[in-house]
C-alpha cells in the first residue's frame, strides 16, 4: 500500500513534485478542523505550515501517522510531546528561512530609522512632508542583538557592514565564539542602557516570552529603536505602546506578534512603528527551501531513515558527517544480534570504539535499539518510538565510547545480557565500508547485507555440503559463505548471505541435516 502524505497549506511546487513522485499526495484545508480531522485517519505523514494544529486531539485523530512535518522554522501549532508519546516523528526545516528572516530584521530595522513607511503613505496621500520624517543614520551606532543563534549571527553579519557596534545577549554562547563574529557579550541590562538600536532573536519559550517588558523598556536607552521579526511575545505590546507614546523608544519594527492574524493593535497608532503581517519567511527562496527540506525529511522517515531535521529523537541535533555512514552498521547489528539471540535482552550495551567517538555518537544508540526491535515489534519502529520500546520490554540500554582500540576503523559492538543469564555479542566495523567481523565470539569478514543465515554446529567433513544441497533444493543461491571455529573439531559458526528470503520451515530443515544446537536468519533487505 502506497503511504499517504498530506499536506494542509500551500506547499511550494517542487516539494509537491518530490512527493508525488513516492508518495499518494492528499490535500486537505488546515484551518477546517473537522476535515482536518477526518482526513488525518488516512494519513502516514503530514505536512503543515503556521495555520494548522497538530495536537493532542489531531494525533489520536491519525492512527497511521508516522511524521509531522513543519515546512518552516517554528513548531508553536505542533504538540512536540504529544507526538513523541505517540512515537510520530517531528521534523521542521531549521534553516530554510533563516537568510529571508534575517534579511527581514535589517529591513525592519533600516525601515525604522528613515520612517520608511510613515513617510511613503503620506506621500501617496498627498502629503510632501520632508522636514517631519527626518531619520538617523545607523552608521556609528550600537546595535543590541538579542539572541546569538543562527538567525542572530546573520544579522549581526549584515549590519556589521554598516559600520556599527555590535554586541549580544545570549548567555548559551561563549564568549570566544562570539569574539570570533565581531560582537561582545554583555548582560541584558547592559544590551538594554547601550544599545541604539535592538533586534530580537529568540524562539518563543516560557522562559523568553515577555523577556523585553515594562521593566525591561523602563532601562532602555532613550531614544531606542526596537525590532522583532523573530517570534510574537517576546517583546511585551502593551508595554513597547506605552513606552513608544512617552518617548522613551523612538520607533518599533515588528514583523511577528503575540496573537496572528493581527489587525488591530493600539501599536498601528504611531507613526515610528513599521509593522508587517509576519513577512520573515515570505520569499520565493525560503518558501521553496522549507518545501525541498521537508519533503526530503518525509521521505526518509517514511523509509525508516534516520532524519537530520528530527526534534524529537533522543540525539537531537545534527549528526556530524563522520558519524552518519554509521548508522545503518548499528542498526543492522541490532537485527543481527535479535535474529541470533532469538529474543530480547534484558541489559544492552552499545559500544563505539574509535577516533569518531571525538563527536557526539548517541544516535548510534537509538540507531541500535532500532534494529535491535525491528524483526519483532509489530509496529514500525522509529528512532523515536525505539526508546519507548525498550522501557517497556524493561530493557535497559547504554552507550560506551572509547578512543582508539579499533586502528583506522570504527568498531561497533551490540552486547547483550539475556535473561537466562547467557551473553551475545555481535560487532561490526567501518572503514571505508561495513563488515560485520563477529557474532559470539566468533570472528568474520563478511558484508552485513541481504539475507544472513547463521548455523552453530560441530565443526566436522561434509557440514558445507550439505548446506548447499539442501538450499539448492529449495532454490536458494548462495551468495557468500564464512565458518569460524575456535579449533579443529570443535564448535563452529557459519555465516552465509543469500539471494532469497529463507523460511522457518527451510532453516529448520538445514538446522536438522546439519544437527545445528542453534540456527537463525536475519534479514537486513
Amino acid at each position: 500500500m502506497t503511504d499517504v502524505v498530506l499536506v494542509t497549506e500551500e506547499l511550494a511546487a517542487p516539494a509537491i513534485g518530490m512527493l508525488t513522485a513516492d508518495f499518494e499526495v492528499r490535500k486537505v484545508d488546515g484551518a477546517d478542523r473537522p476535515a482536518l480531522l477526518a482526513a488525518l485517519a488516512g494519513a502516514d505523514a503530514v505536512i503543515v505550515r503556521s495555520v494548522t494544529r497538530i495536537d493532542a486531539e489531531a494525533l489520536a485523530a491519525a492512527g497511521r501517522l508516522r511524521v509531522v512535518a513543519r515546512a518552516g522554522v517554528g513548531l508553536d501549532n505542533v504538540d512536540v510531546p504529544a507526538a513523541t508519546a505517540r512515537g510520530v516523528l517531528v521534523v521542521n526545516a531549521p534553516t530554510s528561512n533563516i537568510v529571508s528572516a534575517a534579511e527581514q530584521a535589517v529591513a525592519l530595522t533600516l525601515a525604522v530609522a528613515r520612517h520608511t513607511a510613515a513617510a511613503s503613505a503620506a506621500l501617496r496621500a498627498g502629503s510632501w512632508r520632508r522636514s517631519a520624517f527626518t531619520g538617523v543614520e545607523v552608521h556609528g551606532k550600537t546595535v543590541g542583538v538579542v539572541g546569538l543563534g543562527r538567525i542572530g549571527v546573520l544579522f549581526a553579519q549584515r549590519m556589521a557592514a554598516f559600520g556599527v557596534r555590535l554586541i549580544a545577549y545570549d548567555p548559551y554562547v561563549q564568549p570566544a565564539r562570539a569574539a570570533q563574529l565581531g560582537v561582545r557579550l554583555v548582560s541584558l541590562d547592559e544590551l538594554l542602557r547601550e544599545s541604539d538600536f535592538i533586534s530580537v532573536h529568540l524562539p518563543r519559550t516560557p522562559e523568553t516570552l515577555g523577556l523585553i517588558g515594562e521593566k525591561e523598556l523602563a532601562e532602555v536607552k532613550p531614544g531606542v529603536r526596537i525590532v522583532n521579526a523573530a517570534r510574537g511575545g517576546l517583546v511585551d505590546e502593551r508595554a513597547l505602546a506605552e513606552a513608544l507614546a512617552d518617548g522613551r523608544v523612538a520607533g518599533a519594527g515588528l514583523d511577528v506578534f503575540e496573537t496572528e492574524p493581527l489587525t488591530s493593535s493600539p501599536l498601528f497608532a504611531f507613526e515610528n512603528v513599521v509593522v508587517t503581517p509576519h513577512l520573515g519567511a515570505s520569499t520565493v527562496e525560503a518558501q521553496d527551501k522549507a518545501g525541498l527540506a521537508v519533503a526530503e525529511s518525509v521521505r526518509l522517515a517514511l523509509r525508516g531513515e534516520f532524519v537530520p531535521d528530527a526534534v524529537n529523537i533522543r540525539a537531537g541535533g545534527a549528526v556530524d558527517e563522520d558519524v552518519r555512514p554509521l548508522l545503518p552498521l548499528a542498526e543492522r547489528l541490532g537485527r543481527i544480534f535479535t535474529a541470533v539471540a532469538g529474543g530480547v535482552a534484558a541489559r544492552m550495551t552499545v559500544e563505539v570504539h574509535g577516533a569518531v567517538v571525538a563527536h557526539d555518537v548517541s544516535v548510534l544508540e537509538l540507531a541500535a535499539m532500532k534494529g535491535l526491535f525491528a524483526p519483532i515489534a509489530a509496529e514500525a519502529v522509529t528512532y523515536v518510538n525505539a526508546p519507548h520500546m525498550a522501557a517497556d520490554r524493561g530493557v535497559e540500554v547504554e552507550l560506551a565510547t572509547a578512543d582508539g582500540a579499533a586502528g583506522p576503523a570504527t568498531l561497533i559492538t551490540v552486547c547483550g545480557a539475556m535473561p537466562d543469564g547467557g551473553t551475545l555479542a555481535v560487532a561490526g566495523a567501518f572503514a571505508s565500508e561495513s563488515r560485520l567481523v563477529e557474532v559470539d565470539g566468533f570472528e568474520l569478514d563478511l558484508a552485513p547485507e541481504g539475507v544472513l543465515l547463521f548455523f552453530r554446529y560441530r565443526d566436522r567433513p561434509g557440514v558445507v555440503g550439505t548446506i548447499g544441497t539442501t538450499l539448492g533444493r529449495a532454490g536458494v543461491n548462495i551468495a557468500a559463505m564464512q565458518v569460524s571455529r575456535r579449533a579443529a573439531g570443535g564448535e563452529a559458526l557459519m555465516a552465509l548471505t543469500v539471494d532469497s528470503p529463507v523460511a522457518p520451515e527451510l532453516l529448520a530443515e538445514v538446522a536438522a541435516e546439519i544437527g545445528s544446537t542453534r540456527a537463525a536468519v536475519a534479514d537486513l533487505s
